[in-house]
């Protein structure tokens, strides 16, 4: 008997179209095409290209002062705040270029929160570091900041560690605690993206381990970029890692082929520790 091979195309298209397969496609979330960005006259990034893929983590590597983070600020302005900066070249994140002129940067750092290197909460109580961002976006109900509050700490799980101490400072907290806080806290305003820049680098290992737990969970919902200088967690955290060297994107694909397949010498280098 014959195999109908012909309706394999026709088989595949209709796949394509159906639900299960939408699930497959890795839709871009950002695309950034020929970024030169300087401080001044100094040239930090120089034609970079990278489309990051939606509902995945993308992770930045590569030495100190080799732009990953400057890059990493690009993507939610957070670069407009430093004088005499430059960018030229385009970045879209769902098909729209955040620096075109009608972009108000505040809702857009709304839609790309930020986790920073050192937790950072605000001097004031668990309840108010995480109300505080949907409270300036305009929500004013107690039942809503309360829904939001329990929200964030179990996404960020936390929850169950502080919710009999919603009032107390945040400075109470321990730094492993007061990080899972401040992603609370970046959740709170419902972001499409989160950027995480070095956001385990003053933990211990059991606080980080649990940082890296939550990114796993977190990417069902969101698209996560993470600058880390720490390989291991690159290859345990991310599904995508671009390296980066002296202001370029040297190379980027999947985690695994990075660490075990990279192409560029200069990657080679880096992950075999030869320098760095």
């Amino acid at each position: 008997m014959g195999h109908d091979h012909v309706n394999v195309p026709g088989l595949l298209e209709r796949n394509l179209m159906s639900d299960t397969a939408e699930e497959i496609v890795v839709r871009p979330k950002i695309v950034a095409e020929n970024i030169n960005f300087h401080y001044g006259k100094f040239q930090a990034l120089k034609s970079v290209n990278i489309t990051i893929p939606e509902k995945k983590v993308t992770a930045f590597i590569g030495p100190s002062g080799c732009g990953k983070s400057t890059f990493l600020r690009c993507l939610n302005r957070m670069n407009d705040l430093i004088d005499g900066t430059k960018l030229e070249g385009s970045i879209t994140i769902d098909g729209i270029n955040i620096y075109d002129k009608d972009v108000d940067p505040v809702a857009l750092r709304k839609d790309v929160g930020m986790v920073f290197q050192k937790p950072n909460p605000f001097p004031m109580s668990i309840y108010d570091n995480i109300t505080y961002g949907p409270k300036l976006h305009g929500i004013k109900s107690k039942s809503d900041l309360d829904a939001i509050v329990e929200k964030t700490l179990k996404q960020s799980a936390l929850f169950e560690e502080v919710k009999d101490k919603l009032k107390n400072s945040a400075l109470e907290l321990s730094g492993g605690q007061q990080q899972r806080l401040c992603i609370a806290r970046t959740l709170a305003v419902d972001p499409k993206i989160i950027l995480m820049d070095e956001p385990c680098s003053a933990l211990d290992p059991i606080a980080t381990s649990r940082i890296e737990d939550l990114i796993f969970e977190l990417k069902r919902e969101y698209t996560i970029v993470i600058v880390t200088h720490n390989m291991q967690q690159a290859q345990r955290a991310s599904d995508r890692t671009a390296f980066f060297m002296l202001g370029k994107l040297v190379e980027e694909n999947s985690t695994s082929n990075i660490f075990l397949f990279p192409q560029k010498t200069e990657t080679q280098g880096y992950i075999s520790g030869r320098f760095g």
